[in-house]
């Protein structure tokens, strides 16, 4: 793993949420974009070499609007940087980490994802992602 690419924050609305951090980073929303797949909207902010990415959910079914009911708003996942995904989901699932994705899947920012089950890393949600070539 290359280096914390961004730390995932689950929201209820992106519209209260980007100013709030826009303010406490000092720095602007830098892009949003939607994931259909995941059920969600996205923006992101630059913080030094790592991000962090807001998560809205579009629909009560997905991953982020259970978990605000859940647990409320806050922090959802960690996200490592790595150059090859699916050799690290190889090397992650020998070592008995449960991989979440059979394959990679698209990500927002440009990225290729996958997820490792909080049961098997301390009960913190893992994201693994690479950037798309």
């Amino acid at each position: 793993m290359m280096k914390i690419e961004h730390l995932g924050i689950a929201v209820k609305e992106l519209a209260n949420s980007i100013p709030l951090f826009e303010q406490l980073l000092n720095t602007p929303c830098y892009k949003t974009e939607g994931v259909e797949s995941e059920g969600v909207n996205t923006a992101f902010f630059q913080t030094g070499d790592s991000k962090i990415e807001l998560l809205e959910a579009t629909n009560a079914t997905s991953a982020i609007a259970k978990y605000i009911e859940k647990k409320g708003e806050g922090i959802h996942h960690i996200a490592f940087e790595v150059e090859n995904i699916e050799a690290e989901m190889k090397r992650l699932s020998a070592l008995g980490f449960e991989v979440l994705n059979e394959r990679p899947k698209e990500g927002a920012d440009n990225k290729l994802i996958c997820f490792l089950h909080p049961k098997t890393t301390n009960g913190v949600l893992i994201e693994l992602c690479q950037e798309r070539k």
